[in-house]
């Protein structure tokens, strides 16, 4: 043996240490994983980790010590691994549908969920990591198993050529024995996420093509919360459950290699969006009715209070249901707002009083001051402090290490004994203010269709100029107080719609009336996957004037934080909307030259922070 092969052989022998504990020679890894590639070697780690999934990312290149969002490098390469994961079961779900093989609704299921854990401030719990690899190499080697007994004997395809899987085999040949996951501790699937992680990754793939195919898995993590929060209402889809897995197998395919076809499957991606929202959609308005213009109270009422913060109404109406009666007052935070505009909520149960705090990064604060429980359905979840943490739980994909956690799938009514119990225990409140104030939400695409003759004529007549979306993600940089100051800058002429959390920059300001007629300035959509709603109030408006989306007077000026709102513009984008403004900095996964091909071909921008008066003259003047 060479000097140089034992080195080799060195190596990965203390590399296999680390991932299964024991010094094991290659042929017992080929029996533990069946995965391996003929020689082993380390990844290429040149910081602690990497991620640049969201626009809070350190320095605007990407966070490599600790995330900003408050993950750990573990935690990171942890959800590295379990999306190598899911790029296996992918391969082989698109291949036996590609097969007439029927794939159970339980893999498309786990994909939409698993998926929607990976995005941003969703879940920081390791524990829950390991059970999500787990279950997703059981459901491989179901569906393995299926395509064999359907008496086929063929493979999905792995080609040895991809340059990003040169550590481990190919996500269709790799797998991991369930006596071997049974036993595995943490530290060691953090090894093995090393081996498929971003940080090693981004050494051999030419970063634009890279950035391209990121854009891929972080559009897939926004449509996968959306189909998820789909599921919990009943609602699903075929198409969109097989695109999941077809758009995973894509990037395990040569096909990734190419920037076109990467591009093509992104839109693809953004078009399957616009079906998810729909059904989304249909899920709320199923369940609780249309949103109706409502007033919200945003100062609390006496008594013993439970606050709901993240996106589930299904979790905020069973929670009510088991409240009612109680003494308990309900309340909701951030991206819960809207759901006063509900009926089926609002006027079912007149315990949901109010809703308390802002946005959600300033959750540490709000959480700690409110005096009751606290119950976390979806993002966004921040490190909680010790001030509050024994009364606030978790629930769905939500999960924080050491912090109570409610569990329940897709379909199940959830026992919130524990959460009404430490709300009990804590004061509540113990007084309310003379003068209570509002705000007023729900004016969804039912209600403003319902005023858009009054909208086309004020158009008409010239006392409307101009119409400005502003919304989407909000955070806590400085450059984000643009969006409040393009809201505040907006002429008396123009009306305002706002979705999402980045309302939360101007949502209590006082707009008034549009002068010459019975519409409010500011119109409050909804939550950030009401944007379906906008495009449905767009698209009957492009139809009243005779027109298209891009010749209305509509600007539309989007402030961004996570993969939600990724999603949300690949949709836009596949409509072919054009000069939409994003911000406050561009994406950190799109090279320059990435950047060009989005702004050349959809007339993209970048928010001017440092000017939003100039950005609203530009938009007023159709930029």
């Amino acid at each position: 043996m060479s000097l140089s092969t034992m080195r080799s052989a060195s190596r990965a022998g203390s590399l296999l240490a680390r991932v299964f504990g024991v010094a094991v020679r290659f042929p017992h890894l080929v029996r533990a994983v069946a995965s391996a590639a003929p020689q082993l070697a380390e990844p290429i780690l040149d910081n602690q980790m990497f991620c640049y999934q969201c626009e809070q990312t350190s320095k605007g290149t990407g966070c490599v010590t600790k995330g900003v969002c408050g993950k750990t490098p573990e935690t990171n390469y942890m959800q590295d691994l379990l999306t190598y994961s899911m790029k296996g079961l992918s391969c082989w779900a698109d291949f036996a549908r590609r097969s007439n093989v029927a794939v159970p609704g339980e893999v498309y299921s786990f994909l939409n969920a698993a998926t929607f854990s990976t995005l941003t401030n969703v879940n920081f719990d390791n524990d829950r990591y390991k059970e999500y690899i787990t279950a997703c190499h059981q459901l491989r080697e179901e569906v393995e198993g299926l395509v064999r007994k359907a008496g086929i004997d063929a493979t999905p395809a792995a080609p040895a050529n991809l340059p990003w899987f040169d550590l481990l085999a190919h996500p269709t040949n790799w797998k991991l024995d369930q006596g071997y996951l049974a036993t595995a501790t943490n530290d060691q699937l953090v090894q093995l996420g090393k081996m498929t992680s971003l940080e090693h990754r981004r050494h051999k793939v030419d970063p634009t093509l890279l950035g391209l195919q990121e854009m891929l898995t972080y559009g897939l993590r926004g449509l996968c919360a959306y189909t998820h929060h789909a599921e919990v209402l009943g609602q699903r889809n075929a198409d969109v459950d097989a695109f999941v897995a077809e758009a995973y197998a894509f990037l395990c395919s040569e096909d990734a290699q190419s920037v076109d076809k990467v591009l093509g499957m992104v839109l693809k991606c953004g078009e399957t969006n616009l079906t998810a929202m729909q059904i989304l959609d249909a899920g709320h308005t199923t369940k609780f009715g249309h949103p109706e213009p409502t007033p919200v109270r945003i100062t609390p009422v006496k008594g013993k209070a439970i606050l709901v913060s993240g996106h589930d109404m299904q979790d905020l109406h069973d929670l009510c249901e088991q409240t009612a009666g109680s003494g308990i007052n309900i309340y909701t935070h951030g991206e819960l707002l809207p759901a006063h505009g509900y009926p089926g909520l609002k006027k079912k149960f007149p315990h949901l009083v109010g809703n308390y705090g802002g946005a959600w990064y300033r959750q540490q604060k709000d959480f700690a001051e409110f005096p009751g429980a606290v119950l976390m359905t979806t993002n966004c979840i921040i490190e909680p402090r010790q001030t509050y943490k024994d009364r606030i739980f978790t629930t769905g994909e939500v999960g924080f290490g050491g912090v109570n956690h409610i569990a329940g799938k897709p379909g199940d009514t959830k026992d919130y004994s524990r959460v009404i119990a430490a709300a009990q225990q804590q004061p509540g409140f113990t007084h309310e203010p003379e003068e209570p104030k509002f705000v007023t939400t729900g004016f969804a695409r039912n209600a403003v269709l319902g005023v858009a003759g009054q909208v086309v004529e004020a158009v008409q007549q010239g006392k409307l100029k101009h119409i400005f979306l502003v919304g989407g993600c909000d955070g806590s940089e400085p450059d984000r107080r643009y969006f409040g100051k393009v809201a505040d800058a907006t002429p008396q002429d123009t009306m305002l719609l706002t979705l999402g959390c980045g309302k939360f920059r101007f949502y209590d300001h006082d707009f008034g009336m549009l002068p010459g007629t019975g519409l409010p300035r500011m119109l409050d959509m909804g939550q950030c996957n009401d944007a379906y709603s906008a495009i449905v109030v767009a698209d009957a408006l492009a139809k009243a004037f005779n027109t298209d989306i891009n010749s209305l007077p509509l600007s539309l000026d989007l402030s961004w934080l996570e993969q939600k709102a990724v999603v949300i513009l690949l949709t836009l984008l596949h409509l072919g909307v054009k000069n939409i403004r994003i911000g406050p900095h561009a994406p950190a996964f799109l090279t320059p030259e990435a950047l060009k091909v989005v702004v050349d071909t959809f007339g993209l921008k970048i928010s001017d922070v440092k000017n939003p008066e100039a950005d609203v003259k530009a938009m007023m003047a159709g930029q």
